[in-house]
């Protein structure tokens, strides 16, 4: 730690902060650069020590780690494992860390040779099944989204700085969606996750009329079996259902259960 601030007259360290990237796109890492109107009162919470992006610099020595993208190689295990071993508390940034994200889709062909034959031809490439960050290591805090949201990052670091508890919203992106006043994209002929998916991004995505994707995993009561049977309602099929739940990862199970559901059926 070094420096220190001051929150109601109490002191409290400034702790030293690095971000990291594995296999992404490292489009989460802009999102905190990308804040211009508050990035200067949220840098000076705490030291940045290493971030690639925005700084030559680097040190070995931090408090806070976080790490964006999933795992796609076994040198991107070791070198999470030694993150970890350096920090005290290491966050998951976005849904590539979290869930796999985009990057998991490969998962699905059950051929990683045939997808690398598909991808780069005779080029040979270092590549295994795609994972998130807690399958190797143990993960203090999950930040979701693809990408995530800059204020969101903000306010669950300055809770961290002050020692506050951090809690995502229980609820789905439907309620958010629905404080915003929008109509419900279903009615505009568009599929969509927001009954099934963690709030916390303000219905970003279906304010602009657009479907959501679950990037940000289920909420704590999501009911799928629901989901579908509003798909089916609006003409839409279980395939498209899927296509959208295993987009970033974060709905395995619900859609291990669809499919089993399909095969029994079949």
């Amino acid at each position: 730690m070094s420096d220190t601030l001051t929150y109601l007259g109490v002191k409290f360290p400034k702790p030293r902060v690095a971000f990291f990237e594995l296999t992404s796109c490292e489009g989460c890492q802009l999102q905190v650069l990308n804040n211009e109107a508050t990035l200067l009162d949220f840098l000076s919470l705490v030291e940045i020590v290493t971030f690639r992006e925005a700084m030559s610099e680097r040190s070995d020595s931090y408090d806070i780690a976080f790490v964006e993208g999933s795992i796609s190689r076994k040198d991107e295990e070791d070198r999470l494992k030694e993150i970890r071993n350096n920090c005290k508390i290491l966050v998951a940034l976005g849904s590539c860390a979290c869930f796999g994200g985009v990057n998991q889709l490969k998962n699905r062909f059950n051929d990683l040779n045939w997808v690398k034959k598909e991808v780069y031809g005779d080029f040979p490439i270092d590549t295994q099944e795609v994972k998130p960050l807690a399958d190797v290591v143990q993960i203090d805090l999950e930040i979701f989204g693809c990408p995530i949201k800059k204020e969101e990052v903000e306010m669950i670091v300055t809770n961290l700085v002050l020692g506050k508890s951090i809690t995502h919203p229980p609820y789905p992106v439907c309620m958010e969606c629905k404080a915003n006043e929008n109509i419900c994209l279903f009615e505009l002929g568009e599929p969509c996750l927001g009954p099934v998916t963690r709030a916390g991004c303000d219905s970003w995505c279906t304010n602009h009329k657009r479907g959501c994707w679950g990037c940000r995993g289920p909420a704590e009561v999501a009911n799928v079996e629901q989901l579908e049977e509003i798909m089916k309602e609006h003409g839409f099929s279980t395939e498209t259902l899927l296509d959208r739940l295993e987009c970033f990862g974060g709905f395995q199970s619900q859609v291990s259960d669809i499919k089993n559901r399909t095969k029994e059926i079949d």
